[in-house]
């Protein structure tokens, strides 16, 4: 897909990732850009930046998918460019990875893949009809290869990951195409760096960095779309031998987790690809 002329929802978009994906789809000569954030002055601000329109969004709620995609086209028109990006992370709450408590499982779940199910349905009728459209999701590396000390972030990016797959499956022969985005490490808020451009650990890139080869991807139609290409070696190397897998990423877990589940981000990231050797 090229971006120019095309209409674009990103959700999520107030800041992090989002933002700068929104800020890249402007670059590249997208006709409109919906920016979509719980934080009405987060959207607010980026929309300004973009000459697009802001709403308010809660994406764990069916009927504000609804309304923003409703806002969307009659604003702009039919939508090109779904991008279902909204997160978030908790972390393991204590030394069990079945610890954190009920209601954030289910709003983890609620974001991270109902969020996707909510956009799909709301977009792709009218995309159907036109023979065309595009459904990018973000989801993580978690989703291909778990996050030590976060079950319920891995469990969660693990079945978007999934429901991309289902939606490809089903709908490309039909027009529509579907990108799942699985970063790994990010300088945003979810690993206590939102906004840092410079003086990154190994193995972080910056938003930008990131947005960059989102559009990449959506010009090549990749379904996997891979910031950290490394990724699909760690991948390939869990799947030839989960035992060999999982047994060292329990080393990682005993190098950066201690007893109460607190996770040394800074030793991960130095220790993650030797994880995959």
């Amino acid at each position: 897909m090229e971006l120019r002329d095309k209409v674009a929802i990103v959700t999520g978009g107030g800041r992090g990732i989002g933002a700068a994906l929104a800020r890249r789809f402007q670059a590249e000569g997208a006709a409109g850009i919906v920016v979509a954030d719980l934080d009405e002055a987060a959207a607010t601000a980026v929309a300004e930046q973009v000459g697009g329109i802001a709403m308010v969004c809660d994406v764990s709620s069916e009927v504000d998918i609804q309304n923003l995609v409703k806002a969307a086209e009659t604003h702009y028109g039919p939508v090109d460019l779904f991008c279902s990006n909204a997160g978030l992370g908790f972390g393991d709450a204590g030394p069990l990875a079945a610890s954190l408590p009920n209601d954030k499982w289910e709003l983890l779940w609620q974001v991270h893949v109902m969020s996707h199910v909510y956009a799909a349905r709301a977009v792709l009728p009218s995309m159907l009809e036109r023979g065309s459209g595009y459904l990018l999701n973000t989801a993580s590396a978690a989703g291909l290869l778990s996050q030590v000390g976060d079950a319920a972030y891995s469990a969660t990016k693990h079945a978007a990951v999934g429901f991309a797959e289902s939606l490809a499956i089903r709908h490309g022969d039909q027009g529509i195409k579907v990108s799942v985005l699985c970063p790994q490490y990010v300088a945003t808020a979810i690993i206590g760096r939102d906004g840092q451009h410079s003086d990154l650990p190994p193995g972080v890139i910056s938003v930008d960095e990131l947005a960059d080869c989102t559009v990449q991807g959506l010009r090549d139609e990749r379904f996997l779309i891979l910031p950290h290409p490394q990724v699909l070696d760690y991948h390939q190397k869990k799947t030839a031998d989960y035992d060999r897998w999982i047994a060292v990423m329990q080393q990682l877990k005993s190098a950066a987790v201690d007893d109460d589940g607190n996770i040394d981000f800074e030793l991960i990231h130095q220790l993650i690809g030797g994880a995959a050797k």
